[in-house]
């Protein structure tokens, strides 16, 4: 595990299972507007490691993973039960929820998705992503905003914007832990617990002014991500009586692999 900077992640890994689909949250799940809330990003990942799991298809693969967040996750125990409600050998529809306590906090669905021919002839429009930089900078702090759970737990390598600044970003960025203790993260849940940060990472307005809360997450990939570093070119667009919108693409040093869409709420901070 490599060294955050201005000290380690807050923990070895986002979830520790406990079996029977539950699943200790750890502070490393925390997001940016309390310690005892989660990030979108684990939470997204430990749903597409469910749905990876579950009844798994040879050959197939999960190409869209949705996120509905119903009510705020807590930096607490987890259970994750899914179902598969279309079966099928080329096309399945699965749906997901994760709780707490007895209650619904996260409703998800994904389509898994037989994979093409090996001879197609790859099609993609996107132009190659810019180079990793070589040196992490220091992470920024911002006033008000919790930086020591989910954001201290990834290394962030900025090509373009900045977490501080208003204005549309680019960044690669990996996991500096697992998301389940004593397993490796696989393509597609390296990706849903980076997408979450599309907000943050594009964001035209001023965090330290405005509450950015996402609804949902959906994020739908043409092919599986290689390697650790993942890159996320993000920007919002935002409406007075309106709310926000957020689209990303993510690439890997091979290029442009998937989307992501995000719904957002847009408030003043109370405390602003």
């Amino acid at each position: 595990m490599s060294e955050a900077p201005g000290g380690r992640p807050p923990a070895e890994t986002f979830y520790e299972p406990l079996g029977g689909g539950r699943f200790a949250s750890t502070p490393a799940t925390a997001g940016p507007w309390s310690p005892d809330l989660q990030h979108g990003g684990p939470v997204s990942g430990l749903m597409g490691r469910a749905f990876e799991r579950h009844e798994p298809v040879p050959g197939t693969r999960v190409a869209r993973v949705t996120v509905e967040i119903l009510n705020p996750v807590p930096v607490a125990t987890l259970e994750v039960a899914v179902r598969v409600v279309r079966p099928g050998r080329r096309i399945a529809y699965l749906e997901g929820e994760l709780s707490h306590e007895g209650r619904t906090v996260v409703r998800a669905s994904a389509w898994r998705i037989m994979g093409a021919p090996s001879h197609l002839e790859p099609v993609v429009h996107a132009p190659p992503p810019p180079p990793v930089p070589e040196l992490t900078p220091p992470f920024e702090e911002w006033h008000g905003l919790h930086v020591h759970g989910y954001l201290a737990a990834m290394e962030w390598r900025p090509v373009a914007g900045s977490f501080g600044e208003p204005g549309p970003g680019t960044t690669w960025a990996r996991s500096r832990i697992p998301l389940v203790a004593g397993e490796p993260d696989t393509p597609l849940v390296r990706a849903l617990t980076l997408a979450d940060s599309a907000s943050g990472v594009g964001s035209q307005l001023d965090l330290g002014k405005w509450l950015i809360i996402n609804t949902d997450l959906t994020v739908a990939l043409h092919r599986d991500p290689v390697g650790e570093w993942l890159c996320l070119d993000a920007s919002l667009d935002a409406s007075p009586d309106g709310s926000a919108l957020c689209g990303a693409t993510m690439a890997d040093s091979s290029g442009e692999f998937g989307r992501v869409l995000q719904t957002l709420l847009v408030d003043e901070r109370p405390f602003a």
